[in-house]
């Protein structure tokens, strides 16, 4: 008997062994970030791609990818419940356009947890305990580059500047209204014409509409329309005007790119840190920190949003003066003094905003 209870501790001890083994190998954590676009905007996906890439630079034992769904709508759901199917630990989506599809997919799988990024579910509305949202606060980075630009518009004796949207919609007036507000603390006599693509990729109608802006008076011409974007940008450089990026430093992407002719027309860039954000947000998951079933809304205190004003576009077509005007309004914002209108405000009239200023 003895002998026996000596042969099942020893196997005992063995089993612990190879089980402790398994648990410091582990299975890596699997994490998939579904782009309801394609990569090549050298914006908004292409800095979420980034993010994937961050996660498996810098966190150990996880194996994160991500998908390209296009732009076709009627598959976004479909993808996400297929995904959910599957054996991924965390599931990041981003925009208002896969809202929907998460209030109505992430209930129905309790034991996933996933992230969703420049958008929220209502927790009011369904079980979303296993739901992270984040939400920028881009109109604080955009008032910066509507500061810079009546600065520059200044700078060149005019009077008039412009933001190419992508679609009339909360997220897309954010960015308007900052941008707004910036430039007419600045100038208050200041115009901005603001105009919609209609969707985030036709780069042909972004670019017909900033060349109406500028043949209207727009010396700098404010991109707030992902892909479509760069259409804005080609016109811009083609005018010889000014323009102001969006989501990423679009200045370096574009230079990376070859497209240096691009580049050196744009000032700077509204900075949307999608990639450091999603780094953050698995590397909070595995603290267990990370606050699934709420909102939180991030700014440029917690470095999710910001202005590209380090890199030598912004350097060789900003004055010393307007480098120290930024720095002194940024401070004011991190602290109070200055609160930046936002398009989410339901007691601002945006449309009237936007149209008080119009030429």
């Amino acid at each position: 008997m003895k002998k026996f209870l000596t042969l099942i501790l020893a196997l005992a001890m063995v089993l612990t062994m190879f089980a402790g083994a398994a648990m410091a190998e582990g299975e890596p954590l699997k994490v998939i970030c579904l782009l309801n676009g394609t990569l090549g905007d050298k914006s908004f996906f292409d800095s979420a791609a980034a993010g994937i890439k961050l996660i498996n630079e810098n966190i150990e034992n996880v194996d994160a990818t991500y998908v390209e769904m296009g732009y076709d709508s009627s598959v976004w759901a479909t993808t996400l419940a297929d995904v959910s199917e599957g054996d991924y630990d965390i599931i990041i989506v981003g925009t208002y356009q896969l809202q929907d599809a998460l209030q109505e997919i992430a209930p129905q799988y309790p034991d996933n947890r996933y992230i969703i990024f420049d958008s929220n579910v209502d927790y009011s509305a369904g079980d979303c305990d296993n739901v992270y949202s984040i939400s920028f606060k881009q109109n604080e980075a955009s008032y910066l580059a509507g500061a810079l630009a009546a600065m520059l518009a200044e700078q060149e004796g005019k009077n008039v500047i412009s933001a190419v949207g992508a679609m009339e919609i909360p997220v897309i007036n954010d960015f308007v209204v900052g941008y707004i507000q910036g430039a007419t603390d600045v100038n208050p006599d200041i115009k901005v014409i603001t105009s919609y693509v209609g969707n985030f990729n036709d780069t042909a109608i972004a670019k017909e509409l900033a060349e109406i802006q500028i043949n209207s008076g727009s010396c700098v011409c404010f991109n707030v329309a992902s892909q479509a974007g760069l259409g804005m940008i080609e016109a811009a450089a083609a005018a010889g005007v000014y323009a102001i990026g969006v989501d990423a430093d679009q200045a370096e992407a574009l230079a990376a790119d070859g497209k240096t002719d691009f580049a050196d027309h744009i000032v700077s860039s509204v900075l949307k840190n999608i990639d450091q954000v999603l780094l953050l947000s698995v590397q909070r998951h595995l603290e267990g920190t990370l606050p699934y079933g709420t909102e939180e809304p991030l700014g440029m205190i917690e470095k999710a949003v910001g202005l590209a004003d380090s890199n030598d576009y912004y350097m060789g077509m900003t004055t010393e003066e307007m480098r120290a005007k930024i720095a002194e309004l940024t401070e004011k914002i991190n602290s109070g003094e200055i609160t930046v209108a936002s398009a989410f405000d339901e007691t601002l009239d945006v449309a009237g905003y936007i149209a008080a200023v119009a030429p």
